[in-house]
């Protein structure tokens, strides 16, 4: 055989061995997103009866998916798409970076996945649906000790996983990293201890002129709907790709590169939750859809994903806070909640509606003053649970407790309480520090963000409001495109705020704008 022959051959062969881990992974994503379909349907349309059935449904889908993550087939692929990517490399001298680290990820969930064992995997669905349907009883008629034996056999399992995993770190750091790759709590410390501090100061100074003579007032459920439409629209959306559905507690799901699910919900008495919590979910979407998934080469690969939860939430933060809350939107928009009833006569009343600076009971309603609060109470609590010796029994007293210590306020009943989320009833154990990662991730890419409009000729002393004054968010999407969105998993989320503003995360950014929005709402 010549050497020409040659070389096609070795080139052949490394098409044909990516292109087979490429259909594997595809089959693998398919099944996944079957997965994610049931789940959104179980929180969206399923009646609660058929609760049993989809939990055998999703365990079944996990156990399959288990196999597929760490079988033999998919370890060879893994290896043989290796060596002659580097072939190729060698070959024709082309970056194969990107690949590299495609493979790199794939090997590391490989790992994890080949040490768990597969009854395990079918324990821990089955439990997480079980949770699920357990939780929305025991909040719906406020009864914790409905729900508590659920919890304490998804904690059981959980550390159960974290052993099997047996990796060098605690067990709630093991069970944090699909969320936040990387994490340790050293690190949460660093970046969470100066808020505990911080935050109550704040929350002092903010009582003292707090909006407390708002009046109160509420909107029905269609007018509520109308807006969030409203919203959607203004911010570009896309109904041919995306969809808005109702939910117990509001989330974001992705099942195809061209198939993009959020939900939201009305509160009564709570006339912003809704519009809030639609921004919130729109951003998450927004970001899932400037992923490298939209390209139908990489939705099944690594690189496709989110780079951390941090990010997804600095960027669902981002524009529920920095550009739905903000006085410029506000000024925007108030006419529209308006002519639906509400008792507004300007953009100010708006704003500072949307912002009242009181510390409340409910996670997702919170003020941004507040809201870091809510999380260093639940990561300390779940620390504790999995790795400290609290008793699941003793969580509504501790979680009382924390919240007379840290906010001044106590919830009358479990419901407003330790039942308020979903996420342990899922067993999503180590994903609220990403929330206030997000925060801080959210408020220090806005000020890389300002400078870089500051440059292209923005004027004011607020960049970003004028681009949201003048209904131009789309600039700002723009720039989230190009400096965000596009990293998928390539590095970590310090990793990708380092590159994107030139400096470690730090929590300083998020206390300056805090303080900076506290003085203007006082000042108005």
């Amino acid at each position: 055989m010549t050497l020409g022959l040659i070389d096609q051959a070795k080139n052949s062969l490394t098409n044909t061995s990516w292109k087979k881990l490429d259909g594997y992974l595809r089959e693998t994503q398919l099944l996944g997103s079957i997965h994610n379909a049931l789940y959104w349907d179980q929180n969206t349309s399923m009646p609660s009866c058929a609760a049993s059935w989809r939990g055998e449904q999703l365990s079944f889908l996990a156990k399959c998916l288990h196999t597929r993550q760490s079988s033999t087939e998919f370890e060879n692929l893994i290896k043989e798409a290796r060596e002659e990517s580097h072939l190729e490399a060698l070959k024709n001298g082309i970056d194969i970076n990107n690949k590299t680290r495609n493979l790199d990820l794939l090997e590391l969930e490989l790992r994890r996945q080949k040490k768990l064992d597969s009854k395990l995997v079918v324990h821990l669905a089955t439990a997480q649906t079980e949770g699920y349907a357990l939780w929305k009883e025991a909040k719906e008629n406020n009864d914790f000790k409905r729900f508590a034996p659920a919890l304490k056999k998804l904690i059981d399992l959980r550390q159960e996983q974290a052993n099997q995993l047996d990796e060098s770190r605690s067990c709630w750091e093991t069970l944090a990293q699909p969320f936040e790759p990387d994490l340790t709590i050293k690190r949460l410390n660093e970046l969470f201890i100066p808020l505990r501090t911080r935050l109550p100061e704040l929350i002092a100074k903010a009582k003292a002129v707090s909006s407390k003579n708002l009046l109160k007032w509420d909107l029905d459920q269609s007018s509520q709907q109308k807006l969030c439409e409203l919203l959607l629209n203004q911010w570009g959306r896309n109904k041919e790709i995306t969809s808005l559905a109702r939910s117990p507690h509001p989330f974001s799901i992705t099942l195809g590169p061209q198939d993009f699910r959020l939900t939201t919900r009305v509160v009564e008495g709570q006339p912003f939750s809704c519009f809030l919590a639609t921004a919130h979910e729109w951003g998450h979407s927004l970001y899932e859809q400037g992923l490298p998934l939209q390209n139908h080469q990489w939705f099944a690969w690594p690189l496709g994903q989110a780079t951390s939860m941090g990010v997804h939430e600095s960027q669902s933060l981002f524009w529920e806070n920095r550009v739905a809350r903000s006085k410029a939107f506000s000024d925007r928009f108030w006419t529209y909640f308006s002519n639906e009833g509400a008792p507004l006569n300007s953009g100010l009343d708006l704003w500072k509606s949307m912002n009242p600076l009181l510390p409340g009971l409910n996670r997702v309603e919170a003020d941004e003053l507040s809201y870091g609060l809510h999380i260093l109470i639940r990561t300390d609590l779940e620390i504790a649970l999995l790795q400290e010796g609290l008793d699941v029994w003793d969580l509504p007293t501790e979680w009382n407790k924390r919240y007379k210590e840290l906010l001044g306020v106590t919830p009358e009943n479990d419901s407003e309480g330790c039942l308020q989320d979903v996420h342990w009833s899922e067993g999503s154990f180590g994903y609220f520090p990403s929330y206030l990662l997000g925060h801080l991730i959210s408020a220090q890419l806005s000020e890389a963000m300002i400078f870089s409009l500051r440059k292209e000729g923005v004027k004011g002393e607020d960049p970003i409001g004028e681009c949201i004054r003048e209904g131009n968010e789309i600039k700002l999407l723009e720039w989230l495109r190009n400096e965000v969105h596009h990293y998928g998993r390539q590095v970590n989320a310090e990793q990708l705020v380092e590159k994107v503003t030139g400096r470690c995360l730090s929590c300083n950014p998020f206390l300056n704008y805090l303080e900076n929005k506290l003085k203007m709402l006082t000042s108005s």
